[in-house]
């Protein structure tokens, strides 16, 4: 599904990611985590074409994404959430969904225009796919309010809601429970593994909760200072004396973060 072989990102003199390699054969949840600043954020924008590369090679499902602009990455199955919450804040929970449903199942712009009645199926149809991303995600109750009057953990859940919505066969997730709680992100937790078991979704998880991410990721991948440090299940990750070293912490943080 995704082969990344040799993904490199400068800035100037500052090497952001050196030499990263991935591959993602199918359907399952890889964990990619590091300090701060050791280059996660970096590789989801070059994965996402958000930004370019300044080395290497991207596959995806047998494409050359290289280069290629976000939107051909959603339209080939990819999507992605943030680690700033990217809504539109003045529109109802349900209007957000749909604007992710409109990718794969919007009418045409003439359609639209003359208000024909393919527009109107196709509006309904939308509306039908984008309240039943709410129904995975528990958020029917609040499809008719204002995003910017929800919790922020129901926010970030919307956001995961409006990704799933395009359809997605991989799915980029930037610190999806950054700013929760702890029952938020039990929550956040649950809906990413429902998410994986009932829709065959292949997930990146950026995450610096470490007990998220030994949770459900099958297998994980730990940069440090834009270099691949190790690789591998979790209960290697948690016993790896470098990943302690780099990131996990030694004493009550390190048993902390593998609890």
């Amino acid at each position: 599904m995704l082969e990344i072989a040799g993904l490199s990102k400068s800035f100037g003199g500052i090497q952001a990611l050196d030499n990263f390699d991935l591959t993602v054969p199918g359907p399952e949840i890889v964990g990619i985590i590091g300090p701060n600043g050791s280059g996660k954020t970096t590789a989801f924008n070059l994965i996402s074409g958000v930004l370019r590369p300044s080395a290497g090679r991207i596959r995806f499902r047998g494409h050359d994404v290289t280069a290629a602009q976000p939107n051909r990455n959603a339209a080939l199955g990819m999507a992605r959430t943030f680690q700033n919450i990217r809504l539109f804040r003045d529109m109802s929970v349900i209007d957000n969904v749909a604007v992710g449903c409109h990718m794969r199942h919007g009418p045409h712009v003439l359609a639209s225009l003359l208000s024909l009645p393919a527009a109107r199926r196709a509006e309904r149809e939308i509306r039908g796919r984008a309240w039943h991303a709410l129904e995975i995600m528990g958020l029917t109750a609040a499809a008719g309010e204002l995003v910017r009057n929800l919790p922020y953990g129901d926010q970030r859940r919307v956001e995961l809601c409006r990704a799933l919505a395009t359809e997605p066969v991989l799915l980029l997730l930037d610190e999806p429970s950054a700013g929760m709680n702890a029952n938020e992100t039990k929550e956040m937790t649950r809906a990413i593994e429902t998410i994986h078991r009932e829709h065959a979704v292949a997930i990146l998880l950026v995450e610096h909760d470490m007990r998220m991410v030994m949770s459900i990721c099958g297998r994980i991948q730990v940069i440090n200072q834009g270099k691949m440090l190790v690789a591998g299940a979790p209960h290697e990750i948690q016993a790896d004396p470098r990943v302690i070293e780099a990131y996990l912490g030694h004493g009550k943080e390190r048993r902390d973060a593998v609890a």
